[in-house]
């Protein structure tokens, strides 16, 4: 199974390549400073969603309303900075308090009345979707009063400078070689606690050097326009939030272990439906997120933002190695996925690409992902058998 999930990581690594190479042919712009830092926070925007996605996933749900939502708290949070004339911070996090609610209330509906969750969400999705364009009156709303900048309006036009960019990239690949060099003696103790012949090393500093490598020509591709940006900086923050969480705590345990046998992990103690409750409260969190930053980005509210978007982050789950039945899945692998969908996404937009053949390419690329997610399924089995 691992030989067969490091072969998907190797070929994503070819899609990448191709899609930098495809577009870079019939767009040289598209390999530009400027337009990869814009990709970056693009990718940031979408991978944000996508490891809120992750969550709900890994104990086999689903979410159809993350893109209303991304949507309707932008349009909430406009609203009130300009409407209202509330501070940005406030109207940011109440903003966010009203996300936590709302998911944590569908949480509790798919769990306490064991509705499918396709069926509720569908349901969110068209609501949130009403009360969005309610909210901002089917009108553009910007982010910022009189052209004044606040905090909202600077989530995606402020970057770190040049040269703290290169020093924070530099302590960054240092911190994931001494993460690695530990994974890898923990690896040789167990072996050895178990009599088992030591791990191969080469493995584990192969991903460190293609990492290092990645990360150090992001940093060199943003330092030639401005630095990196703060979207971008955001995701590593959430990123190692939910790593941390699905790779180093009881719930993170608890959401591998529901979506592998949910039977099983009832009968282990596991509190199920208090596990997913809390999936889908924190999904609400980064749906917040999302929704500042987008619409941030657009630098205003209108009845577009967030549109798809949860197809975009489904895609990006499954293209990274997620299962759709829960019980696989990886941050590594979802932003992978993710980086895929915003280079397509942003190469189709650079070449001007009408807006029918993006909805092809996007409903291509998500029923491509749901069929290598089955034929992975199927292979798994395979090799159990």
């Amino acid at each position: 199974m691992s030989e067969r999930l490091e072969w998907r990581d190797l070929s994503l690594l070819l899609v990448l390549l191709g899609l930098g190479l495809f577009f870079g042919l019939l767009a040289p712009q598209y390999l530009s400073a400027r337009n990869l830092s814009m990709l970056t926070i693009e990718f940031a925007i979408t991978s944000v969603l996508s490891l809120g996605m992750l969550l709900v996933i890994l104990p086999g749900h689903i979410d159809l309303s993350a893109g209303s939502g991304v949507g309707l708290i932008g349009g909430v949070t406009a609203v009130l900075i300009m409407r209202f004339a509330v501070p940005a911070e406030l109207a940011m996090l109440a903003g966010l308090g009203l996300s936590l609610l709302l998911w944590r209330v569908q949480g509790s509906i798919i769990v306490k009345q064991g509705i499918p969750a396709f069926i509720i969400t569908l349901g969110g999705l068209l609501a949130f979707k009403g009360l969005f364009w309610l909210t901002i009156r089917n009108q553009t709303v910007p982010v910022s009063p009189g052209g004044q900048s606040n905090l909202l309006s600077v989530l995606t036009t402020t970057y770190l400078p040049p040269t703290p960019s290169y020093v924070l990239g530099a302590v960054v690949i240092g911190l994931l070689g001494l993460s690695t060099l530990r994974n890898h003696r923990q690896a040789r103790q167990d072996a050895a606690a178990h009599n088992e012949p030591p791990p191969d090393g080469e493995l584990g500093f192969f991903r460190w050097l293609i990492a290092a490598q990645a990360l150090a020509l992001l940093v060199i591709l943003c330092g030639q326009f401005r630095g990196l940006p703060l979207p971008l900086l955001i995701l590593a923050t959430v990123a190692l939030l939910v790593q941390v969480l699905t790779g180093h705590t009881r719930l993170g345990r608890a959401l591998y272990a529901i979506g592998g046998n949910e039977e099983a992990a009832v009968l282990s103690g596991i509190p199920v439906g208090k596990v997913v409750v809390t999936a889908y409260t924190l999904l609400g969190g980064l749906v917040a997120l999302t929704g500042l930053l987008q619409t941030a980005y657009a630098g205003a509210s209108t009845t577009t933002v967030g549109e798809l978007m949860e197809l975009d982050a489904v895609a990006a789950c499954v293209i990274g190695g997620c299962s759709l039945r829960g019980g696989r899945g990886s941050v590594a692998g979802v932003l992978l996925g993710s980086l895929v969908m915003a280079s397509l996404l942003s190469g189709m937009s650079l070449l001007a690409v009408p807006p029918e053949a993006r909805f092809i390419a996007r409903g291509l690329v998500l029923g491509l992902a749901a069929w290598l997610d089955v034929r992975l399924s199927k292979m798994s089995r395979g090799s159990l058998a």
